[in-house]
């Protein structure tokens, strides 16, 4: 806690005739030496200081250092008072006061020979009732030539005199509201209905109803609804999720035929209305724990209050939680209350809105859902995060364990990383969405130009005939891509052009060029949004690289975005989003405003640019137009998962290695270009860990976003499930290469297991 004590200025009369420093005797000074003054000898000695030792005393309480204000005693005191029940009784004080710092100003002193009064002016800033100024008197007392304080109650404040306690009476106000950009709440106070259902009560030809009206009431697919409910091991209560009270009313008449098969529990609660879509963002809160406890109380917060534990929740508490207030008495021992210290008035919370579509958040977390992984949606020329989802998640609506099916407890051990927030966290390997840098950086250093040409075969041994680097191609056991330009060697995402470019650019006086560009293009720093914790990734040249490899070897895999190079899927996202809306880098943003209950704004959101692409106009347009061909030429790596797709798509597939007999990372990241007035234009990254192609899995989730976006929801079934919403678990039974049914793309056929 950072304290400051108001240094004083010593005014009185100081009457001495003998004395010693506040330590004892100065060594320096040496011992006291005889005068011979007529018959008369007078020894002279240092004079002492009461108020330095008054000061002492002060300004340890100011740093609430109680040890040594106990040291400073008298002998006399400290056998009446044990050093325990002095701490308790400071600590008392500070706690019901709810301190936050103690000033100090000295205002004069008296002293005698053994004895001395100081004059001080004490003030204690309480965060509930603001400052309470108070002059009273410190007794001291000459002890072995050193100033020792006399203790009394009235040191603290006058008023305390006689065993005189504290008492305060809190005013709470009430927590504010999180909405949305339009105005939709999506965590506030409110009565919930908990929905269970019996399953052995369920009539057979009721079934089919049941699950159809549970799913308008939570949002979920019907379907999989039934197949909960209905499991074999499905338990006596199957939980089925939690609404607020009003839509329960909304569809009670809806629902009255299935009574006999649902229970519902009624209880107050902090509501979060999409449940767990977006939970690692809004955050969530939670009991005051053992840990913050003393901290939260000298700022007011009591002990059986709920704070804000995790993203926007927490970030936002001094808005949320308003300013708390209260009433401070002074108590007799017998308990009676003497008189009133202070008051104060609770303040209003604020309301946060945030940046968040909450529709299309639900539609993005649901996205997402059978695979760990995340998604950042960005509204492209503005940096607003319109959706942020991380998978797997959590309810925060379970963090309340008044709620009848709060499912907190099997969140632990988190053995998943359900609290981890890969959009913002997480650090990957980019793989191939990494490749329009050194196409840049080749573009950009003059060795290369559009026209450049390269025969794209099966492997390539730039490094030596001993150490050939394979293409995709071989490993899928397509023929190889042949003659390409350097803007089809993105289309078809061609790694021996890359590993060329990586080496030539190495070998021609460019060793760090790609590492610039890609810190040009915010790769290896935080993109600033602040209200969520991020990493950085990392950036390293070929010769810093920490792969132990040779710096050859280093920029071959830097140019294919393997190394060590990583990033997050917020920096992707930011960083496609620039590639598509002219070359300017936006700090992506999550809260739109915060509003007092009168309406006046104390954050309003403001498109923040943070810099903009070191490249020239022509070569950012030659990239455009690569990332059109992935998606809108047949050779592209994604073209035939958006074949006939209405909405212009610029993209990049990505396939991120991890290891030996490890699955990789599949990536897509890409950004919309309809110039709608209505519907701002959008960038998209998607990651899923250790699946498969990027083209497979994450590319079909990214369509799914922006149809969720444009149309209002998915228009286009997975290839992993048997209805949209609905997951096929027998996609993931792999059969041998070649047959029909095996899942292919244009990278050929692949065989994948699903995520824990």
């Amino acid at each position: 806690m950072n304290l400051r004590a108001v240094r004083p200025i010593a005014i009185g009369l100081l009457l001495l005739t003998a004395g010693c420093s506040l330590f004892g005797p100065s060594e320096a000074a040496g011992p006291a030496t005889p005068q011979a003054t007529g018959q008369v000898q007078v020894v002279t000695t240092s004079v002492p200081s009461a108020e330095s030792a008054a000061e002492a005393y002060l300004a340890a309480w100011a740093a609430f250092d109680y040890e040594t204000m106990y040291g400073l005693l008298t002998q006399l005191s400290r056998d009446a008072l044990p050093y325990e029940q002095f701490d308790a009784r400071y600590t008392a004080v500070a706690l019901e006061a709810t301190l936050t710092e103690v000033k100090y100003e000295l205002l004069s002193s008296l002293v005698n020979p053994a004895n001395a009064q100081v004059a001080y002016r004490v003030t204690l800033v309480s965060a509930l009732v603001g400052e309470i100024t108070r002059d009273t008197v410190m007794y001291l007392s000459l002890e072995g030539g050193v100033w020792q304080v006399v203790w009394d109650d009235a040191l603290i404040l006058p008023e305390l005199a006689g065993g005189n306690t504290l008492s305060m009476q809190r005013f709470e106000p009430t927590r504010g509201i999180i909405y949305d950009r339009d105005g939709d709440v999506l965590a506030g106070d409110a009565e919930a209905v908990a929905v269970q259902v019996i399953p052995s009560n369920v009539e057979e030809d009721a079934g089919g109803g049941l699950a159809s009206q549970l799913a308008t009431l939570t949002g979920q697919n019907a379907l999989t609804l039934s197949e909960t409910i209905f499991a074999e091991d499905a338990p006596f209560l199957v939980p089925i999720g939690v609404v607020s009270a009003d839509d329960f009313a909304r569809r009670e008449s809806f629902l009255e035929p299935y009574f006999n098969y649902i229970r519902f529990d009624r209880y107050f609660t902090r509501l979060y209305s999409i449940g767990n879509a977006g939970a690692h963002a809004i955050g969530y809160v939670g009991r005051v724990s053992a840990e913050e406890a003393e901290e939260l109380a000298r700022q007011g917060v009591p002990i059986d209050a709920v704070v804000g534990k995790q993203g926007v929740e927490r970030w936002a508490e001094t808005y949320l939680s308003g300013q708390r207030g209260g009433e401070l008495y002074v108590v007799s021992p017998e308990g009676q209350r003497v008189t009133i210290l202070a008051r104060r008035d609770a303040q209003p919370s604020q309301s946060v809105y945030l940046t968040l579509d909450r529709d299309l958040q639900r539609q993005t977390q649901a996205a997402i859902r059978d695979f760990n992984g995340a998604i950042v949606v960005l509204e492209r020329d503005t940096g607003r995060i319109l959706a942020i989802a991380s998978s797997p998640t959590f309810d925060p609506n379970s963090a309340d364990f008044t709620n009848p099916i709060s499912q907190w407890n099997t969140y632990f051990p988190d053995d998943r990383a359900r609290f981890f927030n890969r959009a913002t966290q997480g650090q990957y390997p980019p793989g191939s969405i990494f490749k329009m840098i050194p196409l840049a950086a080749a573009l950009e250093s003059g060795l290369y130009n559009r026209q450049s040409n390269y025969f794209c075969g099966h492997t390539w041994t730039g490094l030596g005939e001993d150490s050939p680097l394979n293409d995709w191609t071989l490993e899928k056991e397509l023929p190889p891509s042949g003659e390409l330009t350097l803007l089809q060697a993105l289309t078809r995402s061609c790694n021996p052009w890359f590993y060329e470019i990586g080496l030539s650019l190495y070998s021609s006086g460019y060793p760090d060029l790609v590492a610039e560009l890609a810190r040009g293009f915010g790769l290896g720093r935080l993109t600033g949004l602040g209200v969520l914790p991020e990493e950085a990734g990392q950036i390293t040249t070929p010769d810093t690289s920490t792969t132990g490899s040779e710096p050859p070897f280093n920029a071959t895999q830097q140019a294919i975005g393997q190394s060590d190079t990583l990033v997050t899927p917020l920096q992707m996202a930011v960083y496609i989003a620039a590639l598509g809306n002219g070359g300017t880098l936006y700090q992506p943003a999550l809260i739109e405003q915060v509003l007092s209950t009168d309406g006046q704004a104390s954050l309003t959101f403001e498109p923040t640019a943070t810099g903009t692409l070191p490249i020239s106009a022509e070569t950012l347009q030659a990239i455009q137009e690569a990332l059109r061909s992935v998606v809108n030429d047949p050779r592209g790596t994604a073209y035939r998962r958006f074949s006939g797709f209405s909405i212009a798509v610029y993209g990049k597939t990505g396939t991120a290695q991890v290891g030996a007999g490890i699955l990789p990372h599949a990536w897509f990241i890409g950004y919309t270009n309809q110039n709608r007035a209505d519907l701002p234009d959008i960038a998209i990254a998607v990651l899923v860990e250790n699946i498969g192609e990027g083209s497979d899995f994450a590319a079909p989730i990214f369509k799914r976003v922006v149809e969720s976006y444009f149309f209002g929801s998915p228009q286009s079934r997975y290839p992993w499930e048997t209805q949209i919403g609905v997951f096929d678990p027998e996609f993931f039974n792999p059969t041998p290469e070649g047959e029909e049914g095996t899942p292919t793309d244009e990278d050929g056929p692949i065989e994948v297991t699903p995520s824990p």
